[in-house]
């Protein structure tokens, strides 16, 4: 894991963030690109330059998060880019190859039901590099035990678990796969492709409505340092994904939700 992107909003979380990517790329030894987009809406009359001051002010604010953060030593850039947020995110993975995003829940957002806002639900739903969603207000801490979460073991693309692989290589951690048989459950999702094998130290079924009540079952039980799932048209998210943003009352996480992409 080289390249880790964060792209940052106007939250107040927006410091806790950076701080823990900061502390998980140390651990990584990756280098961190802080990211955040612009967009003007040109109206008849405006200066010529607007770009230029919007883009000049986006970093100048970008810059304030950094300094106001421990670097710890770690390779920090900065990219401010005008557009949409997910056309952005996609240039700069073209350019630069980015192995993991980390985020906020709220980018933006300031409702209080909301687990993820528009911003980062989109850049979860929308964009093919995996993400891991940073709780509010949550401290790094080394990463032990993950629960991972998954309704079929079948995985097509052997490199989508890079990152967890990543992840337990450097912090020596042990995974345990939950494997939540639900309604549609089928008889070939108890077929695992053999790298998940090879990375899991526990395993356990249950069964449940969905793949979410599951999670909440067993999480007190593993009490995990980290939960990661899949995004699959049938997996964790299928019911959240008919608009960018969640609610509480749906999904919430109180750890790092690690959401690992193109299992499909």
């Amino acid at each position: 894991m080289k390249n880790i992107l964060v792209p940052i909003g106007e939250s107040a979380n927006a410091k806790n963030t950076l701080q823990y990517a900061i502390d998980f790329a140390k651990a990584m030894d990756a280098k961190v690109f802080v990211f955040r987009a612009f967009q003007v809406l040109s109206k008849a009359g405006t200066i010529l330059n607007v770009d230029e001051i919007v883009g000049r002010e986006t970093t100048s604010n970008v810059k304030e998060v950094v300094a106001s953060v421990d670097l710890k030593g770690v390779d920090v850039s900065i990219i401010s880019a005008k557009g949409n947020v997910i056309d952005s995110i996609n240039s700069i993975d073209k350019e630069l190859g980015i192995d993991l995003i980390i985020l906020g829940p709220r980018s933006n957002s300031i409702k209080e039901e909301v687990f993820l806002g528009n911003t980062s639900g989109s850049i979860v739903k929308q964009t093919d590099i995996s993400v891991l969603v940073v709780p509010e207000g949550y401290t790094f801490q080394p990463i032990k035990k993950v629960l991972t979460a998954i309704k079929s073991g079948v995985i097509k693309r052997k490199e989508v678990l890079q990152p967890l692989e990543t992840i337990l290589e450097k912090f020596g951690a042990k995974m345990r796969l939950l494997q939540v048989k639900t309604p549609n459950f089928l008889e070939e999702d108890l077929e695992f492709h053999s790298e998940l094998a090879a990375i899991t130290s526990a395993y356990k079924s249950s069964e449940n409505a969905t793949l979410f009540q599951g999670v909440l079952e067993h999480l007190n039980a593993n009490n995990p340092d980290m939960i990661c799932v899949f995004r699959r048209k049938r997996g964790f998210f299928k019911k959240l994904w008919e608009q960018n943003s969640i609610k509480k009352v749906d999904f919430e996480s109180r750890l790092p939700l690690l959401v690992l992409k193109g299992t499909e």
